[in-house]
């Protein structure tokens, strides 16, 4: 996957040359299990690697800060394997998250960046599973986010929930019951396909098949009815209203050509012998009066 981050520049290969793999990344187990050998910081070093990186801006210090704390992200997807996402795109949304950590943790508020990092992992995570565990989001807003997490958890198999569990949770994440109720569907739904999958006869009946077509919904077709009555008969009935120059500059001007490149105002008032200025006034009036008229089919 693409990221646009403001993330430190830790880039896949110097990650690969720092764990000592010489072809690509793609075992997975290889991964976990180097990371799991590098060592983990002391305080001392962490403090000391963090305020160089503050203050001197140093690269290689954050470089270290992440590789050490990589097996903290692989520990934190294991956890997430539930939604049938592949391991290996987790881990890699966690160790976005976990460059973003290092890059804001400040080493003088007294807290370890294991602690502050697990809150940059996860949202990466959550966000990666929220936009790929189904093709339409089931949560958008905080709240939903929360709750969507929250019952997944609490879930055991595919069964529904018991109404004293629908309540036990909504007390517990204080949300209303119905709340839970609605996730709970959405979590239970599936996507389909809106084509039919394959080319036999007993498959075409696809959902798309049977959605409804706005063609024939009522108040379209009365709209387009009623559109068409006011181009026909409310426009001549309109026109028919006018006087003869009146009508000549109305149809000179809006109805000559499809595209409305009708005549001039200059070309009309050398054509009647006045200014184009009163041309001007005469359409004016000529549509206000025509408006009036057609108002009638409204």
């Amino acid at each position: 996957m693409n990221h646009s981050t403001n993330a430190l520049p830790l880039t896949s290969s110097n990650t690969a040359l720092a764990l000592g793999f010489t072809g690509t990344l793609g075992n997975i187990d290889a991964y976990i299990s180097a990371v799991n050998r590098l060592p983990m910081l002391t305080h001392e070093e962490e403090i000391r690697l963090a305020t160089a990186l503050r203050d001197e801006n140093d690269l290689a210090a954050a470089q270290q800060m992440v590789m050490s704390h990589l097996r903290l992200v692989v520990s934190i997807a294991r956890g997430y394997l539930g939604y049938g996402l592949p391991h290996a795109d987790l881990i890699q949304e966690g160790n976005i998250g976990l460059m973003k950590a290092v890059k804001r943790f400040d080493p003088d508020h007294g807290v370890r960046l294991v602690s502050y990092a697990m809150h940059w992992i996860k949202a990466e995570m959550h966000e990666y599973i929220l936009k790929n565990w189904r093709l339409v989001k089931v949560a958008t807003t905080k709240a939903q986010r929360k709750l969507f997490f929250n019952l997944r958890s609490h879930k055991l198999g595919f069964e529904s929930m018991t109404q004293s569990q629908i309540d036990n949770l909504a007390e517990t994440l204080n949300v209303k019951r119905e709340e839970v109720i609605e996730m709970e569907m959405r979590l239970a739904g599936r996507d389909m396909a809106l084509d039919a999958p394959t080319d036999d006869d007993d498959d075409k009946f696809a959902p798309i098949a049977y959605l409804a077509s706005d063609n024939n919904e009522p108040t379209k077709v009365l709209e387009a009815q009623h559109y068409d009555q006011l181009q026909t008969v409310g426009l001549e009935t309109a026109l028919e209203n006018l006087d003869a120059r009146s009508r000549r500059i109305i149809e000179a001007r809006w109805l000559a050509n499809d595209d409305g490149s009708g005549a001039t105002l200059h070309d009309l008032a050398a054509e009647f012998s006045v200014s184009a200025e009163r041309i001007r006034q005469i359409e004016s009036a000529a549509l206000k009066k025509m408006k009036g008229s057609l108002a009638a089919y409204a």
